[in-house]
């Protein structure tokens, strides 16, 4: 897999074109400041009428409009939106109003990948990910970090595509590493990423383990302690020097019952159920399953977010998290 650096890119091709980006939330905020203070001056922000994210993005002195016509002004559009609205807008607001021989740019591979959104043939297709939330790509771009994102050419029909990439992902912030995939790749191994590990796997092996301990007669506040809050260092230690450094960084008990347990609670079971997470995912299961609650009025999903709020390590974690002053200072 190659990768490429802002070394290997051309800053003057995104400072020339006119750049429309779809939504102003958490990424296409990130893009547009980033582009903005790396010479980019024209920028156009689509956003619905009298939005909240529209209003924020003219107090911070980019030119907003309707969604239609930032694209027919514009040579690239960002679909920065959530992925759940992206085929809408691309048909409605998009498709009928694109430039001939524009670039069309996703953020995150999902609606192309699984058919929801079919580009017109004459537009260039590409994709630029920053590795992670907008907040860190806007806090590592003022810091000088740099960060770290993929690039992928879904379709190239000006022969200039890849450069294009190149240059805007340079211009975002992340031309300390773009990592060459494909639509396909960046999109399956984000979703079962999210779903096994980052997002529903570890948020409810903290909730097993908490209720494991209570249900046991332990105090929830030593179980909060012990089950969510030190994760964050544990976290941080496998972030930072990957999980063999982790564990030189523990003490040798907690490593070896690292050692014992760990293949107990992540055992053949789970392994052969994250293969059937990923077949779901594989297969576009998941995708038709999102998209379809979409469509009916979010009920299933509301009810979900609704029994995960409700759970008790809320309540304790609230109470706690009260006594630590020094979190709200932490960037999120």
């Amino acid at each position: 897999m190659k990768a490429y650096t802002a070394a290997d890119a051309d800053l003057a091709i995104i400072q020339g074109k006119r750049v429309a980006i779809i939504g102003y939330g958490n990424q296409g905020e990130a893009h547009a400041l980033n582009l903005r203070d790396s010479g980019v001056t024209n920028i156009l922000i689509g956003a619905r009428e009298n939005s909240a994210s529209g209003e924020k993005a003219r107090a911070a002195a980019f030119t907003v409009m309707p969604n239609g016509d930032a694209a027919r002004e514009a040579d690239v559009v960002v679909l920065g939106a959530p992925d759940e609205k992206l085929p809408e807008i691309y048909a409605r607001d998009l498709a009928p109003n694109m430039k001939q021989g524009a670039a069309l740019l996703f953020i995150h591979g999902f609606a192309l990948h699984f058919g929801f959104i079919r580009p017109r043939d004459d537009l260039n297709v590409i994709m630029v990910a920053p590795a992670g939330p907008g907040s860190a790509l806007r806090a590592n771009y003022l810091s000088g970090d740099g960060y770290i994102g993929l690039i992928a050419v879904h379709r190239d029909v000006s022969g200039r595509a890849k450069p294009l990439a190149l240059s805007y992902g340079a211009a975002i912030g992340v031309g300390a590493g773009m990592i060459e995939t494909t639509f396909r790749e960046e999109t399956e191994t984000d979703l079962f990423g999210e779903q096994t590990v980052l997002c529903g796997g570890a948020a409810e092996l903290v909730r097993a383990a908490f209720d494991t301990l209570v249900n046991a007669g332990y105090a929830p506040e030593l179980a909060y302690f012990e089950c969510l809050h030190q994760l964050k260092l544990l976290v941080d230690l496998m972030h930072t020097r990957g999980p063999a450094g982790m564990y030189q960084a523990i003490s040798n008990t907690a490593e070896y019952g690292a050692y014992r347990t760990g293949p107990r609670v992540i055992d053949a079971h789970v392994r052969e159920e994250m293969q059937r997470v990923l077949a779901d995912i594989q297969s576009g299961q998941f995708a038709r399953d999102w998209m379809a609650e979409n469509a009916s009025g979010l009920k299933e999903f509301t009810a979900m977010r609704e029994r995960a709020a409700a759970h008790p390590i809320e309540t304790i974690g609230r109470r706690l998290r009260s006594m630590m002053p020094w979190l709200s200072k932490t960037p999120t």
